[in-house]
């Protein structure tokens, strides 16, 4: 059985969907939708179509990009015909119903927005690189830009690391104190001379200072439950090879 997170928040179908009900195994085991992984394409192909079944959507209305840590945006326009490469990019916006918008994460954060009046969507993959250089910003301007109105947005970041779990060096507090002094109020002292960040705090800093109308985190850590969410620093702190990318999504 699928495990999806939803929010009241969003009217939309959509879902922040953790790795129980997949197909993978070993380290990918679960719901690994990651064709980036070096999981077998075949298996990640059946666990994308679990979830696009769950989003009510075909295989191929499953949208996705090529995410590349940046603020660039996409606006679906059109379904999509055949195989067609995946823009490099980090959100997604549409007002076309039939389709899912999806994004990958495993620790970034994923965020979906909605505008329900305008009938507007979106999903982003936001870690601490694309949420600094603007991709939550530019994702609310491409929704205005196609009929939003920003104060009617809402959004929710779904689960990624908390403060507790994310130790960050000298350097990277430096380097947001550098943009905004004032980003040091989401750092803490942590121990051997690092410094502990809250990234769903930054993000919903960032939201709420693009003046939509209402922004939340769902308050899932992904790297202190195994279980249910796979996470890249987890991975990392135990030495293994790869690890499984979470999904987001939503539709009309």
């Amino acid at each position: 059985m699928l495990e999806i997170i939803t929010s009241g928040a969003i009217p939309q179908r959509h879902g922040f969907f953790t790795r129980k009900g997949g197909a993978s195994s070993g380290i990918f085991a679960g719901l690994n939708c990651g064709f980036g992984s070096t999981d077998q394409a075949e298996i990640v192909a059946i666990n994308r179509a679990r979830v696009a079944e769950a989003m009510g959507v075909g295989a191929d209305g499953l949208l996705s990009v090529h995410q590349v840590h940046s603020a660039e945006v996409v606006t679906v326009t059109a379904p999509p015909g055949g195989s067609v490469e995946r823009p490099r990019a980090d959100a997604m916006v549409t007002r076309l119903p039939g389709v899912a918008l999806s994004v990958l994460t495993a620790d970034c954060q994923p965020v979906l927005l909605s505008d329900p009046e305008g009938g507007v969507i979106g999903a982003a993959h936001a870690g601490w690189r694309g949420a600094m250089t603007g991709v939550l910003e530019a994702t609310v301007d491409a929704m205005e830009a196609i009929g939003a109105s920003r104060t009617r947005i809402r959004a929710v970041i779904g689960p990624t690391i908390s403060q507790a779990a994310y130790e960050v060096t000298e350097d990277f507090l430096q380097n947001f104190l550098t943009e905004d002094p004032e980003n040091g109020r989401f750092f803490a002292n942590g121990q051997n001379g690092r410094y502990q960040f809250d990234l769903p705090a930054y993000g919903l800093h960032r939201l709420r200072g693009a003046g939509i109308g209402h922004a939340e985190w769902v308050r899932h850590c992904t790297y202190g439950d195994p279980d249910r969410f796979f996470s890249y620093r987890r991975t990392t702190h135990a030495g293994e090879a790869d690890y499984g990318r979470l999904i987001a999504s939503i539709r009309l």
